[in-house]
């Protein structure tokens, strides 16, 4: 173990012990966390990180706390871990019950990984999502990655031209298995940027049938 990162490793796997048999092992320069060999959480640089999900991310989101960040191939790559800070770290029962939330979470997704998936299993995917995805002609998970989360916005926004740029990035998180809210907030501005990029070019279009 790295020496900055041991002292907290060794107190995370005590602060986390009620959550099951909890161990811990190199991984992405960091150090994995795992509770029957389910991962849930990281320490990288002395810092604790929990596994982002639905029911957690409202917590990490609402008091800034950033994801983890680690390099590969000498350019920075954001995991979804939002960081522990201090404040939480000394709050033994909200630690306990964001940990055992993130834990559920990688315990599902490690579960439906085991079977055959349909698209409304997917992050941010709801029934009317996926029914609006099947229309189209994007009817399984392996489609929706291949055509990619700005593809697939174009060609429902094709059928329904009142779509934001909200489904993009449920789109988005549904592909890299992320909650929309936990996306990356670089990738979420670079979404929405292209998003309105794409709207003002359809008004133009527009004006422009119009005219002629």
């Amino acid at each position: 173990m790295g020496k900055v990162s041991t002292p907290r490793i060794k107190a995370s796997l005590e602060k986390l012990s009620s959550l099951g048999r909890i161990s811990s092992r190199a991984l992405f320069g960091g150090y994995s966390i795992m509770a029957d060999n389910v991962a849930f959480a990281m320490v990288s640089k002395g810092q604790l990180y929990l596994r982002a999900c639905e029911e957690n991310t409202g917590y990490f989101t609402s008091r800034n706390l950033p994801l983890l960040v680690t390099h590969k191939r000498g350019r920075p790559l954001s995991l979804n871990y939002f960081r522990v800070d201090e404040t939480l770290w000394n709050d033994d029962e909200q630690l306990i019950t964001l940990a055992g939330q993130a834990l559920a979470a990688a315990r599902k997704e490690k579960r439906e990984k085991q079977v055959v998936r349909r698209i409304k299993d997917l992050p941010n995917v709801t029934f009317g999502l996926e029914m609006m995805l099947w229309e189209a002609g994007i009817r399984d998970i392996e489609t929706l990655k291949n055509k990619g989360a700005k593809a697939c916005w174009i060609i429902l926004r094709q059928r329904c031209n009142t779509l934001g740029a909200k489904i993009l990035l449920s789109l988005e998180g549904a592909i890299t298995g992320s909650h929309s809210e936990a996306l990356p907030r670089q990738r979420q501005w670079e979404l929405n940027e292209w998003a309105q990029q794409q709207l003002e070019q359809e008004a133009r279009d527009k004006v422009r049938r119009k005219s002629n």
